[in-house]
């Protein structure tokens, strides 16, 4: 059966994201965790998407915003269990994503054992690009990832670095958590992440493809 929705605007609509932690190992080491054996996953709402034009918020609660540039996943078929090999057919397109993370805070509930939602999961903290085709991207494990912030390079990887790749991320998710149309799977970033301040400028891109711009703006409490 036909979706009635329209998949190139999956983030008014889609109902979770699914996040890849520590999927470069240099990110990995640059925070001085152990490179994983297994994804790392964690949650966003589907209320932390932000597009271009609207600011990206420091949380009222942190004084340590990190940027991470990453690769999003677009889902276009539910499914449960899906095998690596029928993996990319449930995959509709891709977007430039941003996981901002209070870094501080994720700190902090790293020490206590806790979960990291206050550090991940706040408003603002998933902006996302227009939609990217397949079409687009005949290879995702072939591309240049890159941030500036104010025009210094902060960040530049490639996707061929990731320790996971899509096909299997897409099958071991969907294993655990049902995936669903219009869901998006941020697959990691690279090394480099670090902190931005109120007024900065962020740009990110995928180089051949496209770019986006955000600014940045305090939370009032």
């Amino acid at each position: 059966m036909a979706s009635s929705k329209n998949v190139t605007t999956f983030w008014e609509w889609g109902r979770k994201i699914i996040c890849v932690g520590r999927n470069y190992a240099e990110h990995a080491m640059e925070l001085k965790n152990a490179i994983p054996t297994e994804p790392v996953l964690f949650l966003k709402p589907s209320s932390a998407y932000v597009k271009e034009g609207a600011p990206v918020l420091v949380p009222y609660y942190s004084n340590n915003l990190h940027h991470e540039v990453e690769l999003g996943v677009v889902i276009g078929k539910q499914g449960v269990s899906i095998s690596q090999k029928a993996a990319m057919d449930h995959v509709a397109g891709y977007a430039l994503c941003l996981d901002m993370t209070a870094r501080d805070i994720q700190d902090e509930c790293k020490k206590k054992g806790m979960p990291w939602t206050l550090a991940k999961a706040f408003n603002t903290s998933c902006p996302v690009s227009d939609f990217i085709s397949k079409e687009r991207i005949p290879d995702p494990h072939n591309l240049k990832i890159w941030l500036k912030v104010n025009d210094q390079l902060r960040q530049e990887g490639h996707t061929s670095s990731m320790i996971f790749s899509i096909p299997f991320l897409v099958s071991y998710i969907s294993s655990i958590i049902a995936l669903e149309e219009g869901d998006l799977i941020l697959t990691g970033t690279p090394k480099g992440v670090a902190a931005v301040k109120e007024h900065d400028e962020i740009h990110a891109g995928l180089d051949g493809i496209l770019s986006m711009k955000f600014t940045v703006q305090k939370q009032n409490p």
